[in-house]
């Protein structure tokens, strides 16, 4: 479309208000009447050529036809640049050109918020290594405590142990076992004699000294390996025959005391000899080494006893 060509004057030179000053109004500019315009007389249009691009922008379309009309505009096919369009980054003071990439953005198109997946992961793995790193360092404590414990040579459970010099001691402490005996090894003296006639006794065969029924009668016992002095306890397997009997003891020469007590434990009938087995004990002093014990019927005993086993413990309970 080719402008109309009205003289030389351009739409710049145009002041609607024209008619408000003296020059205005020398130049012809009257107010504006009736349905008419305003400005300078007459309507007017201009023939200014303008190079693509030399627009500046953001101002509106100047008209290039009739006053007041703006140019019609020929269709633009799609994707086509347009002749009249000058981009903003061609203009000065226009917006830049670099475009800076997205920081967010996974790849194509569209930046990303931030990235509160990795974000909650990432916390998620310090918790974890930190419960991690106190669990280590209580365990390690432990380890350490017991290792302290060990180095000052304490048992945990609190016994001690028992060094190779104590164990050694409380061998030789532990009292050996002490010497017995029954009828067929004792010396038999005033009327007694070995028999097996009476059931009941416990020496090897059922044999036992008989004959202990007179003044006189006597049985000796040699017992070797005493192993220090002190009071020992005689134990005497013996039977009675429903009747209380006693006896004088004789040690290393020296008379005890107090009889041998052999009462009718048992509770057997008078003259029932089988049912009379029982057992009685007294105290003796030992020496060391090798002992002489004897029982006799002396003057006052009840002496009407058989004799089984003896044997002898340390200390002087029954």
């Amino acid at each position: 479309m080719a402008p109309a060509d009205n003289g030389a004057s351009t739409p710049e030179d145009d002041d609607p208000f024209g008619y408000l000053y003296a020059d205005g109004q020398a130049a012809g500019a009257t107010p504006p009447s009736g349905g008419g315009g305003y400005g300078y007389p007459g309507p007017r249009s201009y023939h200014q050529v303008r190079p693509v691009g030399e627009r500046q922008y953001g101002q509106q379309p100047q008209p290039t036809a009739a006053h007041g009309q703006a140019p019609q505009q020929q269709p633009q096919a799609y994707g086509q640049p347009n002749a009249h369009y000058s981009a903003p980054e061609t203009l000065p003071g226009g917006a830049p050109t670099t475009v800076t990439p997205t920081q967010h953005g996974g790849g194509g198109g569209r930046g990303r918020g931030p990235n509160t997946k990795g974000l909650l992961i990432g916390a998620l793995a310090v918790v974890a290594a930190v419960v991690i790193g106190i669990g280590v360092a209580v365990l390690g404590g432990d380890s350490n405590d017991d290792a302290k414990g060990d180095a000052g040579g304490q048992p945990s459970g609190g016994s001690q142990s028992v060094q190779p010099s104590q164990t050694a001691s409380k061998k030789a402490d532990k009292p050996a076992d002490l010497p017995k005996t029954d009828a067929k090894a004792l010396k038999l003296e005033g009327g007694t004699a070995t028999a097996s006639d009476v059931k009941g006794a416990k020496a090897d065969g059922g044999t036992y000294v008989a004959g202990f029924n007179q003044v006189g009668a006597k049985l000796t016992w040699t017992v070797n390996g005493i192993p220090k002095d002190g009071a020992y306890s005689l134990r005497v397997n013996y039977g009675v025959p429903g009747k209380d009997a006693n006896a004088t003891i004789t040690v290393n020469g020296k008379v005890q005391t107090r009889p041998l007590n052999m009462k009718n434990w048992s509770g057997a009938k008078e003259g029932d000899w089988e049912k009379g087995w029982t057992k009685t004990w007294s105290v003796v002093q030992l020496s060391k080494g090798t002992n002489a014990i004897a029982i006799s019927c002396e003057q006052g005993n009840q002496c009407d006893a058989n004799f089984d086993q003896m044997w002898l413990v340390k200390g002087t309970n029954g």
